[in-house]
């Protein structure tokens, strides 16, 4: 769609923050008024309409999509099933699953992957195991538990963006990481691609498929990673501390 708009400005109204794009103020697919709960994040989306060029590249607009996935809610999910969502990942998470040959991959997969599990085993208190297994690891129920009792300290809209990126890694606990700030996005990204790493540098790549690929899986973890911190009720905090 070619741009239609000159210039994008964001208005306080009664539900939030809104986006306009010259006159016009900015509506969901579902055609509800889009506004959402912060400052920080209304101007983080009203940039993404901004760097839009001669055409509008929907694709490119993650904050835009997962705002609007938050006021649609199109498979109408409630928090509980936002939540079990996010923690069924664990039965598959990347880090779960281990090789057991080659013996490179196997050292390299330990040396990675092992110090993230120990973080989040010990932050939380819980057992995470790993398997070599097809069937997968076996998880205790209690972390489970623990687990779905952390998210729930997390609005929907946060949730959203969680779902999000576990969705992107493939794996709950790398997302748990990156919320917590214990990993980057560029850390998150490779730890989470670390098999495919491996195999690209034994056996080479094809260069553009593979960087295009790599940078779009970072922008899309990026922009979760920042939703979730925008929804986030410490993010509004910090941002009064700020003016203040």
């Amino acid at each position: 769609r070619k741009r239609f708009y000159q210039n994008v400005s964001i208005t306080q109204g009664e539900g939030g923050f809104e986006i306009n794009l010259d006159h016009r103020k900015l509506k969901t697919p579902q055609a509800k008024l889009f506004t959402v709960p912060s400052e920080a994040l209304a101007i983080a989306v009203a940039t993404e309409w901004d760097s839009q060029q001669d055409t509008i590249k929907f694709y490119t607009m993650h904050l835009t999509t997962l705002c609007n996935t938050s006021l649609d809610n199109p498979t109408q999910r409630n928090k509980d099933q936002l939540i079990r969502a996010a923690v069924k990942f664990l039965d598959t998470d990347t880090l779960c699953y281990r090789v057991e040959e080659p013996a490179t991959l196997v050292e390299l997969q330990k040396n990675e992957w092992d110090p993230i599990i120990e973080w989040a085993e010990k932050r939380y208190d819980v057992e995470i195991n790993s398997s070599t297994n097809i069937m997968g690891p076996s998880i205790p129920a209690r972390t489970r538990e623990v687990l779905i009792s952390h998210l729930a300290s997390y609005n929907m809209w946060a949730l959203q963006g969680i779902e999000f990126v576990v969705t992107q890694l493939k794996s709950l606990v790398l997302t748990l990481a990156l919320m917590d700030l214990r990993l980057t996005v560029e850390q998150a990204v490779l730890l989470s691609r670390l098999e495919e790493e491996y195999q690209i540098q034994k056996w080479g790549n094809i260069e553009w498929a593979h960087d295009y690929e790599l940078q779009e899986l970072r922008a899309r973890t990026a922009a979760g990673t920042l939703f979730v911190h925008l929804c986030s009720e410490s993010t509004t905090v910090k941002h009064k501390l700020l003016q203040q």
